[in-house]
């Protein structure tokens, strides 16, 4: 069974407008089509009505039920499966939103600066440089400024967590070992 992302075709919600509805996904097209060059989304620029109404039509969209795909629906009515790696980004969007989070969206190959790459990781800014100094991660000058790809820093932050997660199990073996720890 095919689920309704827009409700403009949804029976089940006639309380809301399907004008409202088309307006959100022409908006919705247009932060797709801004991924290109990155888009941000700061806290309170949709209204909480906006995003509530978001909210319900992904909420019931949402693939608890085996062999249900989510289908986006626009102002014209056609209708187009939603890949589910897309429809958990826009639910995670919603989601954060609501929380009064913004949110930022950029390509895989966008540049970071130091600051933002460093925050990213969680890490002091003169650590990363370090690192960047050792050349555990790539990074290109811009002037007398570091880059560093997201991809890249992505990588690194994926490899640091399997090292953590080795070093934790690790861990663990040598405590059930010594009879430390109770599973």
């Amino acid at each position: 069974m095919a689920m309704a992302v827009s409700p403009a075709t949804d029976e089940d919600d006639p309380g809301l407008p399907g004008l409202l509805h088309s307006l959100q996904l022409l908006r919705l097209r247009a932060i797709l089509s801004a991924m290109a060059a990155g888009v941000e989304v700061r806290p309170g620029s949709i209204e909480a009505g906006e995003l509530d109404a978001l909210d319900r039509t992904l909420g019931p969209a949402r693939p608890a039920h085996v062999g249900e795909t989510p289908r986006l629906v626009g102002p014209d009515g056609q209708g187009i499966e939603l890949p589910e790696e897309i429809f958990d980004v826009l639910a995670a969007v919603v989601d954060q939103l609501k929380a009064g989070n913004g949110i930022s969206v950029v390509p895989m190959h966008a540049e970071l600066t130091t600051v933002e790459a460093a925050d990213l990781l969680n890490v002091s800014r003169p650590f990363l440089i370090t690192q960047l100094e050792r050349g555990v991660l790539p990074y290109r000058m811009v002037g007398t400024h570091r880059r560093v790809r997201l991809s890249d820093v992505l990588t690194y932050r994926d490899a640091i967590d399997r090292q953590a997660g080795n070093a934790l199990d690790a861990m663990t073996t040598e405590a059930e070992a010594l009879g430390l720890y109770d599973d």
